[in-house]
């Protein structure tokens, strides 16, 4: 399985990005799919994530980006999105997604290549 991540850039506060994470290959059949940041100086960190199951999946937020951001996945469910809105200066972060079977902790789990956001006041 590989990850592909896509759709960083620059954008002013206030606006909007869409980031992708697609996966190729075989699959779990009992995963989460998730996007991680990291910022310069500090820990990498949960931003959303949404499992497998279920028509829509269960989501969780971090409650930095509770409000302004959706993460969401494709009915094939090889596809996750994040769209966050409302950016600030405080998201500008090295973005990552994880895929990792619903039991494992994300360290055990695969990991894209970051994709970088950078939020200018």
């Amino acid at each position: 399985v590989q990850l592909q991540a896509s759709g960083g850039g620059l954008v002013q506060a206030g606006g909007s990005l869409r980031l992708s994470c697609a996966a190729s290959g075989n699959t779990f059949s009992d995963y989460v799919m998730g996007w991680y940041r990291q910022a310069p100086g500090k820990e990498r960190e949960l931003v959303a994530s949404i499992s497998s199951g279920g028509p829509r999946g269960t989501t969780a937020y971090a409650d930095s980006v509770k409000g302004r951001s959706t993460i969401s996945r494709d009915l094939a469910k090889t596809t996750v999105h994040l769209q966050m809105n409302s950016l600030k200066p405080e998201d500008t972060a090295v973005y990552y997604c994880n895929l990792r079977r619903a039991w494992e902790s994300p360290d055990l789990g695969l990991w894209g290549q970051g994709t970088l956001v950078t939020v200018s006041s």
